[in-house]
């Protein structure tokens, strides 16, 4: 018997809606990173993209526990010199809800070029409503 080894022809894609209301952020992250990585299939390859797509709703109602959101800060550089930017959890959370979703997922992914490939598969939205209807997206529960 000989070991499979999966081919990009053999990769099929589906597409999943998350919806965020009332979720933790840490476990909700954890999930999705794991079907974007695409570890529940039978034919996961640790140096192939065999995830499927993501949509995740509702971001902006998305649950932090502890004191993150006065504690926790997102770091930015624009290049220049004395260009650090720091931003609170509370204040992006306000402003770019979807970063805050996104950030978390990005740090489960590996990283090099199939981490980002894999995050090119996400989508994030502050609200309910999304245009990814046509691709008819399964619900996919936290």
């Amino acid at each position: 018997m000989s070991t499979h080894i999966t081919k990009i022809s053999e990769i099929e894609r589906k597409h999943y809606v998350v919806d965020a209301d009332g979720k933790v952020l840490g476990r909700l992250s954890t999930v999705v990173a794991s079907v974007l990585r695409g570890k529940g299939k039978v034919n996961f390859s640790t140096h192939l993209d065999t995830g499927d797509f993501v949509v995740v709703v509702n971001a902006a109602k998305v649950v932090v526990t502890g004191n993150k959101l006065e504690t926790k800060t997102y770091f930015t550089h624009s290049g220049y010199p004395g260009g650090a930017r720091y931003v609170t959890m509370k204040k992006l959370m306000e402003t770019r809800p979807e970063d805050v979703v996104r950030h978390a997922i990005k740090g489960m992914l590996p990283k090099n070029k199939l981490g980002r490939a894999m995050l090119k598969k996400l989508r994030v939205y502050a609200g309910p409503e999304h245009p990814h209807e046509a691709q008819q997206p399964e619900v996919l529960e936290v």
